[in-house]
């Protein structure tokens, strides 16, 4: 386990104690997108020293959060555990919680296709869904969402190929959504679609353009009423 000790006996201190260490929690993002290998995980976080990813990689099995499995044709992965996967909810109230006061990015933040693929479930409005398909591509990430019977389901089409665990879809999408960090806004209701277009920060580029509405209206975080 992690070097640090809270020494208290409290559930919120046992759960900082397994992924309150940094880099963990984004570990457990990406894994939650679906297995990966070492260097999958180091190329969704290239900021993170190689030492330490090992580290907490470790600290996480020894937890229960995290487990190495073999996967056909990629040898050895690591994936979440039962017990690490019921993290999901926690990880994406968060996300939830923190998009409140995110602002814009400062220069080198990174988007990465999992960060991307984890913040479209995060604002995902089950209860808004009707059936979709489309691309989304900010900056060099590229992914295929597709909506059907109120499930969302996910899938990584670059930087270069899709990493472990994803399925790539069949067919042509409805429409292909460019767009920048500013697509923030759209997300968190500050813009309409049409002002988002008007302002450059998002566009449709093939397929049907009424499909940039559909995504504004599916994938929506309010803001929380004591801000």
């Amino acid at each position: 386990m992690a070097a640090r000790s809270y020494g208290q006996y409290c559930g919120v201190t046992r759960a900082v104690e397994i992924i309150g260490e940094r880099w963990a929690l984004l570990i457990v993002r990406d894994l939650l997108v679906g297995p990966r290998r070492y260097t999958d995980l180091k190329q969704g976080l290239p900021r993170i020293p190689t030492n330490v990813l090992s580290t907490r990689l470790k600290e996480l099995q020894e937890g229960g959060v995290v487990r190495r499995a073999p996967l056909a044709r990629c040898g050895l992965v690591y994936e979440l555990t039962p017990y690490g996967r019921a993290l999901e909810p926690i990880v994406l109230a968060l996300g939830r919680w923190g998009f409140q006061t995110m602002g814009d990015p400062a220069e080198g933040d990174a988007v990465t296709a999992d960060s991307l693929t984890m913040a479209l479930r995060t604002a995902f409005r089950e209860e808004r869904a009707r059936d979709i398909d489309f691309e989304l591509h900010v900056g060099d990430v590229a992914l295929r969402a597709r909506v059907r019977d109120r499930a969302l389901t996910v899938a990584q089409l670059a930087p270069p190929a899709p990493p472990v665990g994803s399925s790539l879809p069949s067919g042509d999408p409805e429409g292909v959504i460019v767009a920048g960090p500013g697509i923030r806004r759209l997300i968190g209701g500050e813009i309409t679609a049409e002002e988002a277009v008007a302002r450059d920060i998002a566009a449709v580029v093939r397929g049907e353009p009424a499909v940039l509405s559909a995504f504004a209206e599916m994938f929506r975080i309010d803001p929380l009423p004591a801000l």
